[in-house]
């Protein structure tokens, strides 16, 4: 299919941004000024079109492995802006590399989420220094403290504090000619105007390199399986659940003899159907007891943000409607937008059924999973009640009652 790699960046960049804000206090927006000023970094180093959208790209995905759950407790509380690094936290770098390797990049770029808090002197996680760092991890490490050292949203920033940085830019964090270059970029007052949270999505628009490509649905399924890892890890609740609604989606399409096209677009949808949940904080994901209505509400509000980001990827259109109606119900007691049967197809009423069914049968923290059998008479009382499909509740019950 033609897939827009621009679109498909700018979905990634809400959600990761939500992220940010939630594991590290980030300002919102962090990944698309970041990604902005990667931009305007590599445009006045030359780099070609190809390299400038891949520095884009990584610059968006630079922070993908802190979704892992287990890295949270090694963050301590403070950014040290001298360094441009959480002290003591590298196994993110390690994880975001591992990530990205299926992502369609145009170029071939190499291990520059692994490196992108190295310092040119040498003064960072791995060690590295100079030219051994790629220099599109530099311009990454470059944009990334510039971000962070300024909160642009509000315009908070000096002469004074500018001036600040670069001289700990000229100290030694950046090479020479690039240190040049940042110079150059800090005086041009289009770019700050350019940072703003009203401004920041349609800039970051104009300036990346548009491309779209004639990628295989299997391509762009093993990308879409990179975020559905992310978003499964955000959270030790549900470690597994993405991954196991895709499974379960391919065994049922599988049941209904779909054919591959729609196979995979299903699965795609099952991958990126929590994508929302980014934008839910851990201080209530975490919660090992029932959630009180206010916390509930924040819950119920991932699954618009789900259609919010994937709206934005031309194409996707139906995987959109399965992914973002998991949590809708028949009889109109769903959320977030209360429709009915008449307005949920099929695979939207399958995806709302196997959602049910795999949060039952999978171990949680506090409980473990539920059998086949009571999974499935927990969805016949449900759909006795009106909520979910009845008939696919039955098949559900065929396809998986011997696996």
């Amino acid at each position: 299919m033609k897939f827009s790699l621009n679109d498909f960046l700018i979905a990634v960049s809400f959600a990761l941004d939500f992220m940010e804000k939630d594991r590290l206090g980030m300002q919102s927006n962090h990944g698309k000024r970041t990604a902005y000023l990667t931009v305007c970094i590599a445009r006045r180093m030359n780099l070609s079109e190809e390299e400038i959208y891949d520095a884009a790209a990584l610059s968006i995905l630079h922070d993908n492995g802190l979704s892992e759950s287990s890295l949270y407790e090694e963050l301590p509380g403070e950014w040290d802006h001298a360094v441009n690094r959480f002290e003591g936290s590298r196994g993110h770098c390690m994880i975001g590399e591992k990530n990205i390797k299926d992502y369609p990049f145009l170029t071939k770029p190499q291990d520059v989420i692994l490196y992108h808090h190295e310092r040119y002197d040498g003064n960072g996680y791995f060690g590295l220094e100079g030219d051994d760092i790629p220099l599109i991890s530099q311009i990454i490490a470059a944009a990334d403290s510039f971000e962070n050292y300024f909160k642009f949203a509000d315009g908070d920033y000096s002469h004074g504090e500018v001036l600040k940085w670069l001289s700990i830019c000229q100290a030694g964090m950046v090479c020479p000619r690039l240190a040049k270059v940042l110079q150059q970029m800090v005086e041009d007052q289009s770019v700050w105007a350019n940072l703003s949270n009203d401004r920041i999505e349609q800039a970051l628009d104009e300036v990346v390199p548009s491309f779209e490509m004639e990628v295989p649905l299997d391509k762009i399924r093993q990308v879409t399986g990179v975020f559905s890892r992310i978003v499964d890890c955000k959270s030790s609740f549900t470690r597994r659940h993405s991954k196991g609604l895709a499974e379960k989606a391919a065994r049922m399409a599988e049941y209904y003899n779909k054919d591959q096209a729609e196979t995979t677009r299903l699965i795609i949808a099952a991958d990126l159907h929590d994508l929302g949940k980014l934008a839910v904080p851990n201080s209530i994901l975490d919660v090992p007891r029932a959630l009180t209505p206010e916390e509930f509400e924040t819950v119920k509000k991932h699954v618009y943000y789900t259609r919010v980001a994937l709206e934005k990827i031309k194409g996707f259109e139906d995987i959109t409607e399965w992914a973002a109606n998991h949590h809708e119900k028949l009889n109109g007691r769903g959320y977030p937008f209360g429709k009915t049967g008449a307005e949920l197809d099929f695979n939207s009423r399958m995806m709302g059924c196997l959602d049910v069914y795999q949060a039952l049968t999978e171990d949680r923290p506090y409980r473990t999973g539920m059998p086949h059998s009571q999974a499935v008479k927990v969805l016949s009382d449900m759909a006795d009640s009106g909520f979910v499909d009845s008939g696919i509740t039955k098949d559900i019950d065929q396809a998986f009652s011997s696996v």
